[in-house]
């Protein structure tokens, strides 16, 4: 674990205001990204949060891998901006969070791969942005088609080898089917913003990638077998 404050989490989740550089991982625009999750349960004393620090998987462009925020430090952030923080909840939304930004990261190194970034030591994030309060237009077309609108919006720049891509990343929320079905679940939708023909480049490839290997699928499934008349 590190203890370091310049190691924070991917996750700035709101403003580029200088505060936000040490108060990961909140949201510091809108009350409704993470302050959402919370119960209504009465909340114990500070002490018993922990300030251990766990190490993403997720590699920073200088040095080392981004460093979560402790239960102490999210409740901190939250309660500065009077999002009414409860202890009980830490334990629960601080190992959420962090679930979600790795869950995150896999999503983008599925872009990333064959790409050759391990040529050059790996895919890096380079930075990120929080936009709870900014649609994409995949989210708006999506919330046009009923569909329910992203509870964040994230946007990551990652560097492979000297090319860097912003990624766009919607967060949603949803519940398992059957017995478990008050469990929540949490879908991402991550892809290449069209910033620049690299971003183009990759979606243009994922979307006929994805239509030839359907087609292939399509073609190259077996015709049903005649049964023999019976004489």
């Amino acid at each position: 674990m590190s203890s370091s404050n310049t190691a924070k989490c991917p996750v700035d989740h709101g403003s580029s205001l200088p505060e936000a550089q040490d108060s990961c991982p909140v949201d510091q625009t809108s009350k409704s990204t993470w302050s959402r999750f919370f119960s209504n349960q009465p909340s114990a004393s500070r002490a018993s949060l922990s300030m251990e620090r766990e190490t993403s998987s997720i590699p920073r462009l200088t040095d080392g891998n981004w460093v979560y925020p402790s239960e102490a430090q999210f409740f901190a952030a939250m309660a500065r901006k009077n999002h009414n923080p409860q202890t009980a909840d830490m334990k629960t939304i601080v190992p959420i969070h962090n679930a979600v930004n790795e869950r995150a990261w896999a999503e983008v190194m599925k872009w990333e791969a064959g790409r050759g970034g391990e040529a050059c030591g790996g895919v890096k994030l380079v930075n990120f942005k929080g936009k709870p309060n900014e649609r994409s237009l995949r989210a708006r077309w999506k919330m046009l088609l009923g569909y329910s609108a992203p509870f964040d919006r994230h946007d990551w720049v990652v560097d492979r080898c000297g090319t860097r891509t912003r990624y766009i990343i919607d967060f949603y929320t949803g519940h398992t089917q059957g017995l478990s079905s008050n469990n929540l679940s949490f879908f991402l939708d991550v892809r290449p913003a069209f910033d620049n023909w690299e971003g183009v480049r990759m979606r243009v490839e994922n979307f006929f990638g994805g239509w030839f290997r359907r087609s292939t699928v399509s073609n190259s499934s077996p015709s049903p077998s005649k049964i023999p008349s019976q004489s």
